[in-house]
C-alpha cells in the first residue's frame, strides 16, 4: 500500500512541524508550503490526497488558495481541511462555499485532526 500524501499550508513553521509530526507518525507522506502561493506551486500534477491549510497567511490566504486549487482539474476533488484560529461563522461559510470539507480550530488535538484526515481519505 502506498502512503497517502498530504500538503500542509501554514505560515507558522512550528505549526507545520507539529502537524507533519502527527501525520508522519500515522504513516502519511507530508509536503509543506508557507502560504497559498507557495502551495499552488506544489500542485504540479503529483497526487495529493488531502490539503490542510491555514486561513490567515501572507501573500495568499487560505480561502483564495482553496478557490485557486479547485480550478485545477487534477485537484478539483482533493479534500481540504482548514486548520485555523479563525472561528468566525462567515469565514467558515465562505470556506465551505469555496470547497473546504472540514474546519478544525486551533489549538487542536492531534488525534482529532488525524480523525478528520482519516474520514476524508480512506486508506
Amino acid at each position: 500500500m502506498s502512503s497517502k500524501t498530504i500538503l500542509i499550508v501554514d505560515d507558522s513553521y512550528s505549526l507545520r512541524q507539529t502537524v507533519a509530526l502527527a501525520l508522519r507518525g500515522a504513516g502519511y507522506e507530508v509536503l509543506e508550503a508557507v502560504d497559498g502561493k507557495d502551495a499552488l506551486t506544489k500542485l504540479d500534477g503529483r497526487k495529493i490526497n488531502l490539503v490542510i491549510s491555514d486561513v490567515n497567511m501572507p501573500n495568499m490566504d487560505g480561502i483564495s488558495f482553496v478557490k485557486a486549487a479547485k480550478l485545477l482539474p487534477a485537484y478539483r476533488f482533493t479534500p481540504i481541511i482548514m486548520l485555523t484560529t479563525e472561528a468566525d461563522k462567515t469565514k467558515v461559510l465562505e470556506g465551505k462555499a469555496a470547497g473546504v470539507r472540514a474546519w478544525v480550530v486551533k489549538p487542536f488535538q492531534p488525534p482529532a485532526l488525524l480523525d478528520a484526515v482519516a474520514k476524508l481519505i480512506a486508506p
